[in-house]
């Protein structure tokens, strides 16, 4: 990981907390020149904003996880259709997809040939 300096930390400590994800917010927060706008930040932080996001959406998956937990005990909940969506796709963005079956059909025919003896090789 490359160097930063104290307001490049500072932004991406506050980024996720304090700012709420707040771009602009994050850095005020952080003290940066008024003048200073968010396109300048991601060119310098892009690799390291990625991955202060991947952090936060991997400290989440938890309760995104016991969201759709709770459905199952309280199926009849205000708002659980929209619950469900959300924790899904906080999972699936965190790399805890479902996995899907998926059925191959090959049209033709197949064609067994006989091993290689490992003198012809």
């Amino acid at each position: 990981m490359r160097q930063l300096t104290e307001k490049q930390q500072k932004f991406l400590d506050v980024l996720f907390s304090e700012a709420g994800g707040d771009m602009s917010k994050a850095i005020k927060l952080a003290g940066y020149a008024e003048h200073t706008t968010p396109s300048q930040i991601v060119k310098a932080l892009k690799e390291e904003i990625l991955e202060a996001t991947q952090e936060f959406m991997a400290s989440n998956a938890p309760k995104a996880a016991m969201a759709i937990a709770s459905g199952i005990d309280d199926p009849v909940q205000l708002g659980l259709r929209d619950k469900m969506v959300a924790a899904r796709e906080m999972l699936d963005r965190t790399g805890l997809v479902k996995t899907e079956k998926m059925q191959v059909e090959a049209t033709g025919g197949v064609m067994l040939m006989p091993p290689k003896n490992a003198e012809e090789g």
